[in-house]
């Protein structure tokens, strides 16, 4: 529960949306999405590269946190957050329209149950 095993962890887990943000501002074109064959759809493309420059910048911010983690529990909390929502629309979709792929499955759960820990995490530190 250390400072430091926080930071590491913060920042691994930083580069997922840095890596997949990246990777969705490809728009329909993702590999993951490629692979689904969707309908080059101008709106979907749009919206895809949207959030994925949203994802990449939340990235961005976690990884810039990292080296003052026990300071910026604002910022910290807020990204978590944002985090935490991102899981419960997964959820939500996932609920109304069905499973997605496996991977986005363990997505949802690192969002739902990784953030509320993550804070937990965070705030012991910052004591």
């Amino acid at each position: 529960m250390s400072r430091r095993n926080l930071q590491i962890v913060t920042a691994l887990l930083g580069l997922v949306p840095v890596i997949t943000g990246v990777l969705t501002m490809m728009g329909v074109d993702d590999p993951l999405y490629a692979s689904m064959h969707l309908p080059r759809d101008v709106t979907l493309d749009s919206n895809l590269r949207f959030f994925g420059g949203v994802w990449l910048g939340l990235g961005l911010a976690v990884l810039w946190l990292v080296p003052r983690i026990e300071r910026e529990a604002v910022l910290f909390r807020a990204l978590w957050l944002m985090i935490f929502l991102g899981g419960a629309g997964r959820l939500l979709s996932l609920t109304m329209l069905g499973a997605p792929l496996p991977p986005f499955i363990a997505f949802t759960v690192l969002e739902l149950l990784g953030a509320p820990l993550m804070l937990w995490w965070q705030h012991r530190v910052a004591r």
